[in-house]
């Protein structure tokens, strides 16, 4: 006679287990302890093996009957309903180890982990808000286009286009990552190209002429904040690191005897160490600001605390005070300044800037960037360029002075500094 709900709950559990039989090869298998277990018996290749199915109420009699109906089509035709099951496991522990989310995690161990901390937050940020919650479950090589652009289309409905358009090359790194192992045949971002709202392309803004650099320099001159933002703010255009890596720079990492700062790979934001030589003009700010600070961690600390660095609107707000307006000159705009003139009016080597300005720089081998690369060359350019901001603010007071004793006041027209021959070394 067929179970029934009622009687299965009536099922008692004895001294030894014991079975009470539904149909068709379905029975209820009751231990000692009271566990109630699903079983199917069946006859295959002149053998009367069991599979279980299941327990009790977890799996239902309905549910428990539907299982038993699969497994006896499998059986009908010959194959043992257990070996279905098993490539059925295998290839779901295949499938989630090949998913989006797992192969993330092994692009985010061996591409960015070693990143600077706001490079990792901002990809771990992309991957958790808005694509593993959507696509972490499926097999990376199954992902289609627009399943991805429908991911992208609920970040721009937030009204966060450029967000959008970052997420996309994360998740383009993710598949490519995907396809260099061998669990993924292609990069659908590939197919998106033009499906998102364009961005408005913002370029921070810079002082590149040089006629004002020195009036900058003459500006910088006589802010009268605090020694530990005046001294940023006069060392953002000497060093033109990035603004981070200038507030967050620590006692610890500046070398005297070596005359230069040495910043660990995981405050950088590409993830190399670099090196920025000291010029006289650096040294001496610096050693200038060591009894304030020098007894703390950071050499910008917080006017909040000791323990955190500067804020990051500290160079901003000083700007600010001098009347240079973001669309005027950021904190940022310090290394456009030192690219362009260091380029186009001193004349040194391209690569030798880029080195400085801690981009990732090749060499014709392709090996990829070096911190100690061309440094001598470096220190002989820090230091040029210091006396060059040097003599574009000595000309910029000189100006001033004729301006105030000449009845017909004018500016110069020439370029502050004519332009050196290119070095001819090759190192």
């Amino acid at each position: 006679m067929p179970l029934s709900d009622t009687k299965i709950r009536a099922l008692k559990p004895r001294d030894r287990k014991y079975i009470e039989v539904d149909e068709k090869g379905l029975a209820i298998e009751v231990t000692p302890t009271g566990a109630k277990r699903w079983v199917f018996r069946f006859r295959l290749h002149g053998k009367r093996p069991e599979m279980a199915l299941g327990l009790y109420p977890d799996v239902s009699l309905k549910r428990a009957r539907e299982l038993r109906d699969e497994a006896r089509q499998h059986v009908a035709g010959g194959i043992d309903p257990r070996d279905v099951r098993r490539a059925s496991k295998e290839s779901a522990l295949e499938a989630s180890r090949n998913s989006f989310a797992a192969v993330s995690q092994e692009w985010f161990a061996a591409r960015v982990a070693h990143l600077s901390k706001s490079s990792k937050d901002r990809a771990q940020l992309a991957l958790s808000r808005d694509l593993i919650p959507y696509l972490g479950k499926r097999p990376i090589a199954e992902i289609t286009p627009p399943e991805v652009l429908r991911c992208l289309r609920r970040i721009e409905s937030r009204g966060t286009v450029e967000t959008a358009h970052r997420v996309k090359r994360v998740a383009s790194q993710v598949f490519r990552f995907g396809v260099a192992t061998g669990k993924a045949d292609r990069d659908p971002t590939t197919n998106l190209s033009g499906a998102l709202t364009p961005t408005k392309k913002k370029h921070l803004a810079a002082i590149t002429e040089p006629l004002e650099v020195g009036r900058l320099m003459v500006a910088i001159d006589g802010y009268q904040g605090t020694p530990v933002v005046r001294t940023a703010l006069m060392l953002s255009p000497l060093l033109f690191c990035r603004p981070g890596e200038l507030r967050k720079l620590e006692w610890a990492e500046i070398n005297w005897e070596a005359r230069q700062i040495e910043i660990p790979a995981e405050k950088m934001k590409m993830g190399h160490p670099h090196i920025i030589p000291l010029a006289e003009q650096a040294i001496t700010l610096l050693k200038d600001l060591e009894p304030l600070t020098g007894r703390g961690k950071y050499v910008f600390p917080s006017a909040r605390g000791q323990s955190r660095p500067l804020s990051d609107n500290g160079v901003r707000t000083a700007l600010r005070s001098l009347g240079y307006d973001n669309d005027t000159m950021t904190a940022h705009g310090f290394r456009a300044m030192a690219r362009t003139l260091l380029d186009e009016v001193l004349n040194f080597r391209v690569d030798y800037i880029e080195h400085q300005l801690a981009h990732e720089v090749k060499d014709t081998l392709g090996r990829a960037y070096n911190r100690t690369k061309h440094l001598h060359q470096r220190r002989t350019m820090m230091q040029e360029w210091a006396n060059y901001l040097d003599n574009l603010r000595s000309q910029s007071q000189a100006a001033c002075l004729r301006n105030l004793y000449e009845v017909h006041p004018h500016e110069p027209h020439s370029s502050p500094s004519p332009k050196r021959p290119r070095p001819t070394e090759t190192n």
